[in-house]
């Protein structure tokens, strides 16, 4: 009998990891309104118990907050046996922490004769370069791999990694980002793989352009509170002419957990409005 609904993701036990972000907030919405029991991992302790609550009050499911450090393997262990002590096995896994630093931004687009060389590439911070590279990359490879023992177990489970447009053409002032996302792309083909004999399907979203915390000082003008010129080039170069909206990723995250997907493994699924699609004219 064919499945044509997210029916079969009710009662599963999802994680994700910086639930309690922007984007994390979203996808936390839809996936508890679906039927799954949740456990939101943040840093962020206060935030992810606070989205808990609001969710266990909206829909008829199970949420906890749980502390953590996704770069730190104990904490990771710890956040494992409370999520198996209050949920259950784990069935899923979103692994939407991340994030971009400004001290690892080029001030400038392109060197001129003229530019400040600490505007530049060579003016980067290393530390945070480092910072922004081990956040992302080993942000998304330490939690797989706790995470997905109970997966491994059962023979069966989904993984979703939270790429970006920018691991497909690097975008200008963010080298370590761009890099860094292109690296889950990366592990998300080569995990795929890995775990192709396992009933564990590994997959990817890239996200468009979407207003964050992480963003907004490159998109947003301070003083005018309109779009900055590098805003109004995206906004250019996206087809829909909009930045998305947190919402947007909904469907692509549901569709990829779902049996419905069931014989995609090792994809990166843009959600970005047409921006890579756009050849600029």
């Amino acid at each position: 009998m064919y499945n044509l609904s997210f029916n079969d993701l009710k009662g599963k036990v999802c994680v994700i990891t910086g639930g309690a972000g922007i984007l994390g907030t979203s996808i936390s919405h839809a996936l508890a309104a679906s039927g799954l029991k949740l456990a939101i991992l943040d840093f962020d302790h206060k935030k992810g118990m606070a989205l808990a609550n609001e969710l266990n009050h909206k829909y008829v499911t199970d949420c906890i907050g749980v502390y953590a450090d996704v770069l730190d393997k104990q904490s990771l262990v710890n956040a494992k046996t409370e999520i198996n002590d209050k949920l259950g096995k784990i069935d899923f896994l979103i692994n939407g922490a991340g994030g971009n630093a400004p001290e690892a931004t080029t001030k400038i687009e392109k060197i001129m004769d003229d530019s400040n060389i600490e505007d530049t590439f060579f003016g980067l911070s290393m530390e945070s370069i480092d910072k922004v590279m081990t956040l992302n990359f080993l942000g998304t490879l330490l939690p797989t791999k706790i995470f997905t023992i109970d997966m491994l177990e059962k023979k069966q489970g989904s993984i979703i990694n939270i790429s970006s447009m920018n691991s497909y053409r690097p975008l200008t002032k963010i080298p370590a980002y761009s890099a860094a996302k292109a690296s889950i792309n990366n592990f998300t083909q080569w995990l795929s793989v890995h775990l192709a004999n396992t009933g564990i399907r590994v997959n990817a979203i890239a996200p468009g352009f979407f207003l964050t915390k992480q963003n907004e000082f490159l998109l947003i003008d301070k003083k005018s509170g309109n779009y900055s010129p590098r805003g109004k080039k995206i906004i250019e170069n996206t087809p829909v002419a909009r930045y998305g909206n947190p919402e947007d990723l909904h469907g692509a995250v549901l569709f990829l957990l779902s049996d419905i997907s069931s014989f995609i493994t090792g994809i990166v699924l843009p959600v970005d409005g047409g921006y890579s699609a756009f050849g600029g004219v």
